[in-house]
């Protein structure tokens, strides 16, 4: 069962300090950590310790415990089998790494400690919010992702209420802690993705299966808007320019072929949601020598996924389920 997609869907907020909750819009949010909005009760600002930040919205779906392996779920991984089967942290280390992590026996440990990890799926909106923030910050930039539709065993057993964004500082959650023993799945506030929205934590026994389609899905990229992009980049020249002015030692030289595929990207994410476009700038870099097309249809595809999410889940009905 899918529930409503909407990157733009107001937000609430909760003071800690006067109690106050109340709905923004994400233009209010960024205003707000630009220290440029305070509550609406108290008048605190974004500085204060225990300042407003965005919380469960009630009417949320999802906080139903009967619904919770009704809904899709959903997952974003530059994995091509994700949840692997026989997922083997250590196979990728080579006997040098072996040796620089102190031998055998602790690699052991430490590929133990990466098992015992949580897996994390959540709405549509977070499974994009996360690529995107992955691909301006985790050097994934050129890296192939996968978007997975998620559904869990019907049996599972849902933990009471919702936790508190549980994840440290990069990004993992230990799943004993927040699953103990008799638990399958925890929901908890996220902080980063979706912010606001239910995303959960649970075991890999805890899916049924999976659906795959590559991002970007194919069908879903505008193909006026690519014919018009890769015209113009095609008639754009690709020799280098220094850079000029008092910084141009520290910068690369570009061409005038990669600044207006800059400015196309920019364009598109002009149209969406303020809290995802410097995230999707970046993902839509051009990269010089890059192919006009691949880029076009990569760029348009990555935008439809925001703009036009139908057209994705329109080719995830298409994919058959894997069991997992």
């Amino acid at each position: 069962m899918e529930r409503q997609i909407d990157f733009s869907r107001e937000r609430q907020m909760l003071c800690g300090i006067c109690g106050l909750q109340w709905a923004v819009d994400l233009d209010w949010i960024d205003r707000w950590e630009q220290a440029k909005e305070t509550c609406a009760g108290c008048g605190t600002t974004c500085e204060h310790e225990d300042a407003p930040r965005v919380t469960v919205d009630q009417g949320d779906p999802a906080l139903d415990d009967a619904e919770v392996a009704r809904f899709s779920w959903y997952h974003t991984s530059t994995q091509p089998d994700w949840p692997t089967q026989d997922f083997d942290p250590a196979a990728v280390l080579t006997p040098a790494t072996r040796m620089m992590m102190g031998g055998d026996q602790r690699v052991a440990a430490w590929a133990a400690r990466q098992r015992a990890k949580a897996l994390h799926v959540g709405t549509f909106e977070a499974a994009v919010h996360n690529m995107l923030r992955r691909m301006r910050d985790q050097a994934d930039h050129d890296s192939q992702f996968y978007l997975y539709r998620v559904r869990l065993k019907p049996s599972v057993v849902v933990r009471e209420g919702w936790l508190i964004d549980p994840s440290n500082f990069v990004g993992d959650v230990v799943l004993d802690e927040v699953c103990p023993t008799g638990i399958d799945v925890a929901r908890y506030l996220n902080y980063h993705e979706d912010p606001g929205g239910l995303s959960l934590a649970l075991g890999r026994e805890a899916i049924a299966c999976v659906q795959q389609v590559p991002v970007p899905p194919p069908n879903t990229w505008d193909e006026t808007w690519v014919r018009g992009a890769v015209t113009a980049l095609d008639s754009s020249s690709g020799a280098l320019v220094p850079a000029t002015g008092q910084l141009n030692r520290f910068m690369r030289p570009s061409s005038p072929r990669a600044a207006l595929g800059h400015e196309l990207g920019a364009a598109l994410a002009g149209r969406l949601p303020i809290n995802l476009r410097d995230q999707f700038t970046s993902a839509a870099a051009f990269s010089e020598g890059e192919a006009s097309a691949k880029w076009a249809r990569r760029t348009s595809g990555l935008y439809a996924m925001i703009a036009d999410p139908a057209c994705v889940l329109t080719e995830l009905d298409g994919k058959e389920y894997r069991d997992v």
